[in-house]
């Protein structure tokens, strides 16, 4: 008998499929059971450094898989995501296979020059998964109902078919239209996929479930598809797969402000939504902090109200560097007297130049002057770090007293090199005055180097930091824990794991 494998598809983006996947890899190993995790492409700017399926060197996945093989108890490898797709502005992504960057494409050279090797990769993946593990859990991307992609859906359609798979359906009823949702993705789907799907799933509900009875009943009568659970409006946090999850371009949005602290005692930390923003998921710990906010900004935003800055990554840094410019942030930055973070091209940014900056496909221009806040050079190769890290931690700057081990990961093209009167710090960064930057990413996942940043936003913002768990509530309690154990409590109690296993035909 085959390893079974269960497909979490959805009829849409953001509806629920990469938790309830967290929730059952948990699930399932809290039974005893081997589980392997797997999304056979993914696109998404928030990646993760894990081992290469060898165990030789190490690769990108996203997020969202790496996550789920915390969920399983099981060391993350890029045979959990065989296929990344890291978006790249203008229409085209990085493609990176077994965790390697293979080159820049356009969506129509992608289909036509590399997908045959990428659908090979992922049932290469999928095949050892298979071999080592009890289950595996796939997730699937966007609809499965987008009929224009179905000979070329590797994620779904092809999923579905190599892995032998059966189908859990998840659908948002949040968005409205989740019963025409069901209906219409389940007519769309071919037929043998059609057949795969062994139940549905409602997610995100606010209210009382026994309203949605007659419409349930009527969708299983149609459909002959049971609907196994409908899960309450839920965020056990865990960490976002990808930017859908922030405001758009040119829109403002605020998190964090629900911790019970008053606005008069908390600080407002700014982090510019830039156009091509990767690993945005390093700003959940300062937004989890109590009496902190984080404001993503539009770039033509003012820093009034701003007590802190920390530039993210991202996917294209010098057309990023370049919008910034053109829309006054960089002024804005330049006489902002609060402390100033930088992470990875957040770090780049910072600097003085930037040199090979036509490697990113950016113009002719070979060198581009960055902000000009930290005495740095950073220079642009073709070869990209991939790697996990953990150092010793000597902070200065807006991170001084931050000590110790500090764990985290690199994913960046080029180096940066100090060519100024700055003390150098971990992770290749910098620090001069109230400005910082390294190339660690997950670097306020860290007590330390969190702690020590928010103490030095509060100091200069001229106000006491609030005492640890001083706005802790009984509804904070209950919402707190494990987000791996919240997330398989959610779906434990709201979904018919039984009649999944059932079809599995796993204990």
């Amino acid at each position: 008998m085959t390893t079974p494998t269960l497909l979490v598809a959805g009829t849409a983006s953001h509806v629920g499929k990469s938790t309830v996947a967290a929730g059952l890899c948990r699930l399932f190993a809290d039974r005893g059971l081997s589980v392997a995790p797997f999304k056979a492409q993914n696109m998404s700017n928030n990646a993760r450094a894990v081992a290469t399926a060898d165990g030789d060197d190490f690769g990108e996945i996203g997020v969202s898989q790496y996550v789920q093989a915390r969920a399983a108890r099981v060391a993350p490898t890029t045979d959990h995501n065989p296929v990344l797709l890291k978006p790249h502005g203008d229409g085209a992504s990085q493609l990176v296979v077994h965790g390697r960057a293979v080159g820049v494409n356009a969506a129509s050279d992608y289909y036509a020059t590399h997908w045959e090797d990428a659908r090979k990769a992922a049932v290469e993946s999928h095949r050892r998964l298979a071999a080592a593990a009890d289950v595996v859990v796939a997730e699937g991307a966007g609809s499965i109902a987008e009929i224009n992609l179905h000979d070329r859906d590797l994620a779904n359609i092809e999923t579905a078919r190599f892995a032998d798979a059966d189908v859990l359906l998840a659908a948002d009823i949040e968005r409205g239209g989740v019963f025409a949702s069901l209906l219409g993705t389940l007519e769309l789907l071919p037929e043998d996929v059609r057949d795969r799907v062994v139940g549905a799933v409602i997610t995100k509900f606010r209210g009382d479930p026994s309203l949605l009875e007659p419409g349930l009943d009527e969708i299983e009568e149609r459909t002959g598809v049971p609907v196994l659970g409908v899960l309450p409006y839920d965020d056990p946090g865990l960490p976002e797969e990808d930017s859908l999850a922030l405001p758009a371009e040119g829109e403002r949005a605020t998190v964090g402000d629900d911790d019970g602290v008053a606005a008069e005692r908390a600080v407002t930390i700014g982090v510019p939504r830039l156009p091509r923003i990767s690993n945005a998921t390093d700003f959940g710990p300062l937004a989890e902090t109590p009496g902190v906010r984080v404001a993503y900004l539009p770039l033509d935003a003012t820093l009034d109200g701003i007590d802190g800055v920390v530039l993210p990554g991202s996917k294209n840094t010098v057309d990023d560097l370049l919008a910034l410019r053109d829309a006054g942030f960089g002024d804005e930055l330049a006489v902002f007297d609060g402390p100033v973070v930088g992470i990875c091209g957040g770090y780049q940014l910072l600097g003085e130049t930037i040199e090979n900056a036509d490697i990113e496909g950016s113009g002719d221009d070979e060198t581009v002057d960055g902000l000009g806040l930290l005495p740095i050079v950073t220079r642009f190769s073709r070869d990209k770090r991939v790697e996990p890290v953990s150092v010793e931690f000597d902070g200065a700057g807006p991170l001084s007293g931050a000590t110790g081990t500090v764990d985290g990961y690199e994913i960046h093209m080029g180096d940066s090199r100090i060519v100024g009167d700055a003390t150098p710090l971990s992770g290749d960064g910098a620090a001069l005055g109230s400005v910082a930057g390294t190339y660690i990413h997950d670097l306020f996942a860290n007590d330390a180097p969190r702690n020590a940043f928010v103490n030095a936003v509060y100091e200069s913002a001229g106000r006491d930091r609030p005492a640890a768990g001083a706005a802790e509530t009984d509804a904070d309690a209950g919402a707190s824990g494990d987000p791996y154990d919240r997330a398989a409590a959610l779906v434990a109690d709201n979904l018919d794991v039984a009649a999944l296993c059932d079809a599995l035909g796993v204990a």
